[in-house]
């Protein structure tokens, strides 16, 4: 499958605005005796960008974890429509076609780039990787979109075949970002994708995300402590605490006017995450 037969794809394939991409519903995961989550829900439609903030321990990776398929609730529902099966429930799906559907539909940008990344090949070979799972086969076109994405994440493309060790934290992270878009995937999920990052750095880094998921009309969920980057990158914010879902709505809404007591300590930087 070439880029451009990706490209049709995810456009001939895109959900009605009517049909929610992702469907959570009464998702709950407990730790033994330990609440990681209980009782969420929400829907998101195609190119909406969702921030999940709040302290250590809050449960806000426990969701994210849980609704990208890499944790299985002990109870609730997580549909999302797919390319090749519709709205359906993600662990409904047999583990071939969970697995596939991962890597048709979806990217995730962990927090350590070295999460993300195969530190023994090239940087370019880690990018083009996602094309080759999706039966690309071509050398000269996996070549050709490599070097589009990391031009687009601002990379110089003289050190393609350098390996992601001699880059910099930031570099590594920008490439794990180009890995995670280069198949044009319909949801995005981020965690603390700039966390450990130099204030400059993280700055620009959001800039160039917040670009690409504009542009591209990705839908996201990002997972953040750091209320400035849910301002610049969501739509809309979850607030969570103790594993329950405090505060919900648009986010310059929650920012400029937070109803919860615990959002309020958040917003006024009283409560240190």
């Amino acid at each position: 499958m070439n880029q451009a037969l990706l490209n049709a794809a995810a456009t001939d394939a895109a959900p009605s605005p009517e049909t929610p991409l992702l469907q959570v519903q009464g998702l709950t995961k407990m730790y033994g005796h330990i609440t990681g989550c209980i009782d969420v829900s929400f829907e998101m439609r195609a190119g909406e960008v969702l921030g999940i903030v709040g302290e250590s321990g809050s449960g806000k990776t426990t969701l994210l974890h849980c609704i990208s398929g890499k944790l299985p609730p002990t109870s609730g529902r997580i549909a999302f429509n797919a390319r090749r099966h519709g709205l359906t429930d993600i662990y409904a799906l047999s583990e071939p076609d969970r697995r596939r559907m991962q890597r048709e539909d979806w990217g995730f940008v962990h927090q350590n780039p070295r999460d993300g990344l195969r530190m023994r090949v090239s940087g370019g070979a880690n990018v083009a990787e996602p094309l080759m799972n999706l039966g690309q086969r071509h050398y000269g076109d996996m070549r050709r979109a490599t070097s589009d994405w990391l031009g687009r994440v601002e990379l110089d493309l003289a050190r393609v075949d350098d390996k992601p060790r001699n880059f910099s934290g930031g570099m590594q992270q920008r490439i794990q970002i180009a890995r995670n878009l280069i198949h044009n995937p319909r949801l995005v999920f981020m965690d603390e994708p700039t966390g450990g990052l130099d204030v400059s750095v993280q700055a620009r880094l959001l800039d160039l995300l917040r670009e690409l998921v504009r542009d591209m009309g990705l839908a996201a969920i990002i997972v953040t402590h750091d209320m400035a980057v849910a301002r610049l990158m969501a739509d809309r914010l979850m607030v969570m605490k103790n594993g329950h879902v405090v505060e919900t709505g648009l986010a310059d809404q929650v920012l400029d006017d937070p109803q919860h007591p615990y959002t309020q300590l958040l917003v006024s930087s009283v409560l240190q995450i």
